[in-house]
């Protein structure tokens, strides 16, 4: 995908439609929405929440940028036909898609042998066929009009990795993360790119309702030493979404701080708690 289209910027969407899924909890989604309109594309704002539209996109299109918002439940066919209804309104060409809706309530949380059949299938419909078939709609519309476009959609680094009581929303991600892949082999001889994105523990209104404020804790366990913000995510999701990325497709970025990457038995120095000798400790650190 040449960026001559848009001159020597290659972040530049103008003219570019972008759908984004799940676009107003405040946190990444609505980030995201802000930054990708900054970029010049026309955003269809989708949100199952009015209210939420009013709070969190209103403001967005009150201060001039080229936002649509758009009351849809995107796990509904319905939803759907609604949304690409309205891109074929709105004046430029259809893009982008950024699959944020999703997400797990805290009462999700819990061990493997009490998850029921119910909380398995309302955390896939939320993460997983939310993402799928809302992509499926994005991908045969570009297809019929032949154009390029690139699709994004959140996973977690819980679907990168294990996911200790939240089997259900772990096994979505990492479900997203096989789809991602598998679409991408089938849509890239039509210029149509497909992509993820995994946080870590980022601070939004979401995650706040199960992660409390513990800079020592954060220290301690993240390599970087601290949560992620939204606007971290959404620049990572920027750069799938434009022609910066434009010979990467089927993969999926952590963008978690290290947090990964840091063994569980390791300190706020990342150096192993089993040893006892601080004279070996800041040797091997300094």
């Amino acid at each position: 995908m040449s960026d001559d289209r848009n001159g020597n910027n290659p972040v530049d969407l103008t003219g570019r439609i972008v759908i984004v899924s799940g676009a107003a909890g405040g946190g990444i989604g609505t980030t995201v929405t802000q930054l990708v309109a900054e970029a010049g594309a026309t955003v269809i704002a989708v949100s199952r929440s009015k209210e939420n539209l009013d709070t969190h996109i209103r403001p967005l299109v009150d201060a001039g940028l080229s936002v649509v918002p758009v009351s849809a439940d995107a796990s509904t066919d319905e939803g759907i036909a609604s949304v690409m209804e309205q891109v074929r309104l709105t004046d430029g060409a259809l893009y982008g898609l950024v699959n944020v809706a999703g997400g797990a309530a805290p009462a999700t949380w819990m061990p493997a042998t009490r998850v029921s059949r119910a909380d398995w299938r309302d955390l896939f419909t939320q993460n997983l066929e939310t993402m799928f078939f809302m992509s499926q709609a994005v991908a045969a519309e570009l297809r019929s009009l032949g154009l390029p476009g690139s699709i994004v959609s959140i996973s977690s680094i819980s679907g990168m990795n294990t996911a200790p009581f939240h089997i259900g929303y772990g096994t979505a991600k990492a479900a997203l993360v096989a789809a991602t892949r598998t679409m991408a082999v089938e849509l890239a001889t039509d210029d149509i790119r497909v992509n993820a994105v995994a946080p870590g523990v980022t601070a939004t209104p979401a995650s706040m309702t199960y992660v409390d404020d513990d800079p020592e804790r954060d220290r301690r366990a993240i390599a970087m030493g601290r949560r992620g913000r939204p606007e971290e995510q959404a620049g990572a999701i920027l750069f799938l979404l434009s022609d910066l990325s434009s010979y990467i497709t089927g993969q999926t970025l952590l963008v978690d701080g290290g947090l990964n990457l840091k063994w569980t038995h390791m300190g706020a120095d990342h150096t192993s708690l089993f040893l006892k000798d601080q004279s070996f400790r800041e040797a091997i650190t300094h």
